[in-house]
């Protein structure tokens, strides 16, 4: 049976943190704030797996009381995920993310992100799809407040010819 999930995640954007996105250090004036690195790509996604697989979210699995998360990589935390999809005897077969975000521009940094998410689910580069888009300077994205992202994930049976 196919599975398919939905992750969505926001963080507002400081002055004093490095901005991470996909796993990616991102040359600007701003971060985002929370309580591990904020990368706000990869929580989307690991989310959207945790979601297709029924295990709840990663606040459940990796929750922002323990100390053990902070400033953690979230790159390791979707390592653990993909662990979860292993042990469930799944495989992701496609990944679709969009990045809301007024500045910077991240065009350049796509790629990489797309790298660094291939190699944590075990898959081609081209199993994972990433954008990005603005909001025409609506809201509080608009104003440059924070970043968000959507990620929407199907999974297959490991066994399950390709």
């Amino acid at each position: 049976m196919i599975k398919i999930g939905h992750g969505f995640d926001v963080h507002r954007l400081v002055v004093g943190r490095k901005l991470i996105l996909g796993g990616v250090d991102i040359a600007y004036e701003q971060g985002l704030d929370g309580h591990s690195d904020a990368d706000v790509v990869a929580h989307a996604l690991s989310d959207a797996l945790l979601g297709a697989l029924g295990a709840g979210d990663i606040g459940r699995h990796f929750p922002d009381t323990d100390p053990r998360y902070r400033g953690i990589d979230s790159l390791l935390l979707l390592a653990e995920i993909q662990q979860l999809i292993d042990q469930q005897g799944y495989l992701l077969s496609n990944a679709d993310i969009t990045i809301v975000c007024q500045q910077p521009k991240l065009a350049p940094y796509l790629e990489a992100m797309q790298s660094n998410f291939a190699h944590c689910c075990r898959v081609q580069p081209q199993a994972i799809n990433i954008k990005a888009t603005t909001t025409e300077h609506l809201g509080y994205i608009g104003r440059g407040e924070g970043i968000a992202a959507h990620a929407v994930v199907l999974l297959r049976p490991a066994y399950e010819n390709k």
